[in-house]
């Protein structure tokens, strides 16, 4: 007969090579996890939705800041005297007359009519709080407030 003592391990041995075997798992385990971990969690779990009061909208706490920042402010000139736009957005009057035809909100929705643009140019689009506040203005008959 062959002698086959040699190819078998001791206790000693085999509750050395389980406990080996056992790190090795939990390493891996452990490993597995950590790699999943993703730094774009906004981007995964959708954040609760952020509040946007569009109740009692004003032009001047309101939408005058918006026409400002995005149409003739700092960064913008299209809608300033005598801006390229043609149109002179620094007070509440210049502004009004692109309501009645839906162009102002075509434009800031990115809907534009024939012959007018996507605004902000060349800027990306309004934040969608901003928009909200300038339909609900629109809305509510454009006040002078």
């Amino acid at each position: 007969m062959v002698d086959v003592s040699g190819l078998f391990f001791s206790s000693k041995q085999l509750r050395f090579m389980k406990v080996l075997v056992l790190i090795i798992l939990a390493i891996v385990f452990v490993s597995g996890i950590t790699s999943c971990y993703n730094n774009k969690f906004d981007q995964v779990y959708a954040s609760p939705a952020s509040t946007c009061d569009t109740t009692s909208i004003t032009y001047s706490h309101d939408i005058a800041p918006i026409i400002i920042a995005n149409c003739y402010g700092a960064g913008s000139s299209c809608h300033n005297v005598g801006g390229i736009s043609g149109f002179d957005y620094t007070s509440y009057t210049g502004v009004i007359v692109n309501v009645p035809s839906g162009a102002l909100l075509n434009d800031i929705n990115w809907t534009p009519l024939r012959g007018n643009n996507d605004m902000p140019k060349d800027a990306g689009k309004l934040d969608q709080c901003d928009i909200n506040k300038i339909t609900r203005w629109i809305d509510e008959g454009y006040p002078d407030n």
